[in-house]
């Protein structure tokens, strides 16, 4: 691995980030300080800390950070349930299909880094 940018999860959240951002984009106006913040604030950090963690040089700084992915992921899921509940969205499947990947590569890179450590 040369850099964060050639990781497939650091890409794959790149992606999530975009579709999470149009998602944000078709919320009611009113939800522009509130779940519309929250859905933005969130879906950057996924890939932001990925980025991050990679570029700290240790690899327990870098499992630090990806575990705060692993945390804005849960803050995804639950802000889509929110909108859904909500009626903001009428399905969420397919975001949280691509959170479940996500999740699974962080884990799996997770794991790597602590055999690192071990």
């Amino acid at each position: 691995m040369n850099t964060h940018k050639d990781l497939d999860v650091w890409k794959l959240s790149m992606e999530l980030a975009t579709n999470l951002y149009q998602i944000a984009n078709g919320l009611p106006a009113d939800e522009r300080y509130g779940m519309i913040s929250q859905i933005k604030r969130a879906a950057i950090s996924v890939p932001m800390n990925i980025a991050e963690g990679a570029g700290r040089g240790t690899t327990g700084s870098y499992i630090q950070f990806l575990n705060y992915s692993q945390g804005s992921l849960s803050e995804i899921e639950t802000q889509m349930e929110l909108c859904l509940r909500l009626g903001y969205l009428d399905e969420i499947d397919n975001v949280l299909a691509n959170i479940a990947i996500i999740r699974r590569k962080i884990r799996n890179l997770i794991q790597v880094l602590e055999a690192k450590l071990n």
